[in-house]
């Protein structure tokens, strides 16, 4: 039987988040059912709702950055039991036949992964619904275990800004000793920073303002370069083995071209649309630089960030708010006015103010 739920959901793009609600799907065989505890608010969340990507369906209920409790299994489960810490990120199916979900590359379905919210159920068609709700169910093979001695609260946002940033740092090879160069100081390069940093590689964090400089130093950052400064840009030249772009519009890329050194790799996480201005092809021939891009990751690797982040002690720096609050806090958001991810408790959606 489908089970009543209830959560935050956005009737259309232009309309505050009210609360919903709704029926989740009768668990199936494979399923986990999970009482949401935690969960983050990615700027996608936004964007989605906000239909700034022509892709939204009505109503959604957004999040993606989920920790919760296990509640119930389906009889084929065999990872998880009823009261394990879980974790659900940014999609919740796939083909699982391609070569890519062979490899455990889920997020390169060559069908197109299933979204946590937003998206039609491959079985049944219904539309998913996300984490800002008090409950969720969803197949064990795209369910992770929340590793002993990491925060809960801090550890929601490492399902997406975590994995987004460790994924390619781990696929293309940074090691101890590397130059990594960060750009931008939000959810995604803050946790950048982090990552590499316990990598073992010497961190630089690009940004725009002056004012972000002792925040990087704070966040693990060995240096700082203020991209708007042409003397600074210029004295980092030929510097880098690897640039981790996570800013999320459009902007001039070839002077963090022009910062790799030759057979660097600039990697794009951030950014989804045409690259404007245009990339001088000179930055990349001559220098035999890469220009690549990467998408969160795969369940492995999304299992193997979280045991990271628990071994090397590393969290998102999270601002917790509760249910009701959540349109003022996509206010801030659209602003930058949050250090660097709002989180929700879902208790709060037992309150009566809530409720």
């Amino acid at each position: 039987m489908s089970t009543p739920a209830k959560g935050y959901a956005a009737h259309s793009a232009e309309t505050p988040l009210a609360l919903w609600n709704f029926e989740r799907r009768t668990p199936r065989a494979d399923d986990v059912s999970i009482e949401i505890l935690y969960c983050g608010v990615c700027h996608s969340d936004l964007h989605f709702a906000r239909d700034d990507w022509g892709m939204a369906a009505y109503p959604v209920v957004p999040g993606h950055e989920i920790v919760g409790r296990v509640t119930a299994v389906g009889h084929d489960v065999t990872t998880f039991k009823t009261g394990d810490i879980v974790g659900v990120g940014c999609m919740v199916d796939s083909c699982r036949q391609c070569n890519s979900c062979n490899s455990g590359l889920e997020q390169y379905c060559a069908e197109g992964f299933t979204m946590t919210y937003g998206s039609p159920d491959r079985h049944d068609n219904t539309l998913t619904q996300g984490g800002y709700s008090d409950s969720v169910v969803v197949s064990e093979r795209f369910v992770v275990g929340m590793p002993d001695g990491l925060d809960l609260k801090s550890a929601a946002p490492i399902l997406c800004a975590g994995i987004t940033t460790y994924s390619p740092l781990k696929h293309y090879g940074v090691k101890p000793g590397d130059k990594v160069g960060v750009i931008g100081m939000g959810g995604l390069g803050h946790m950048g920073v982090k990552l590499a940093s316990a990598m073992g590689a010497e961190v630089t964090l690009f940004t725009r303002s002056e004012s972000k400089v002792a925040e990087a130093k704070k966040q693990g950052a060995d240096h700082v370069v203020v991209s708007t400064d042409e003397a600074q840009m210029t004295a980092v030249t030929e510097t880098f083995d690897f640039m981790l772009d996570t800013v999320p519009v459009q902007h001039d890329i070839n002077p963090y071209l022009n910062a790799l050194k030759p057979d660097g790799t600039h990697i794009l996480v951030g950014l989804l649309e045409p690259l404007d201005p245009a990339v001088s092809g000179a930055n990349l021939v001559f220098r035999r630089r890469v220009l690549a891009g990467s998408l969160i990751g795969g369940m492995p690797e999304t299992q193997e960030v979280l045991e990271f982040c628990a071994e090397h002690g590393i969290t998102c720096d999270v601002e917790m708010i509760n249910i009701d609050q959540i349109n003022e806090a996509w206010d801030r958001m659209q602003k930058g006015d949050v250090r660097y991810r709002f989180v929700i408790d879902m208790a709060s959606l037992k309150d009566s103010s809530a409720a």
